[in-house]
């Protein structure tokens, strides 16, 4: 079974933007710990990064014509990329599970981080865990469709 794991707008930067906040894990030894999740749980996984809205929008596409489950990550697009938003619904309206993951807890953060646009179009989501919210994404995944 094929996962996409996606991550946004500056979280290529993790391990050294705001390590207080998002930890100190770099996003290429969070690849390393999302494979090998997914490896443990029989799911082979993928993980892409991008700054650019429209590689995460063309990425949920591929992932719907692939048949592929999606992790998302979507950073700052949580909290106004229609586009993306609309995107993300074509994967749940495909039967495949989309899970939404924060590093941080969006919630006891600033106000406009409340509102996620995506959160009504996914499957779940898993926020407050730091790169742990990751493994419980694939975990969550695995049971729902293995």
């Amino acid at each position: 079974m094929n996962v996409l794991v996606v991550n946004g707008p500056n979280l290529r930067r993790l391990g050294t933007r705001e390590p207080e906040k998002y930890g100190t894990t770099t996003h290429d030894e969070l690849a390393v710990l999302v494979t090998q999740w997914g490896a443990d749980l029989h799911l082979d996984v993928e993980v892409r990064q991008s700054d650019d809205e429209a590689d995460l929008v063309h990425w949920m596409h591929e992932a719907v014509d692939a048949g592929w489950h999606v992790v998302l990550n979507p950073a700052a697009f949580t909290h106004y990329s229609y586009a993306l938003r609309d995107a993300c619904a074509l994967v749940s309206a495909a039967n495949l599970s989309l899970v939404e993951v924060h590093l941080t807890n969006p919630h006891a953060r600033e106000t406009f981080r409340h509102t996620s646009v995506i959160s009504g179009v996914a499957t779940g989501t898993i926020a407050g865990f730091g790169v742990e919210g990751y493994r419980l994404a694939l975990e969550a995944v695995a049971r729902r469709v293995g």
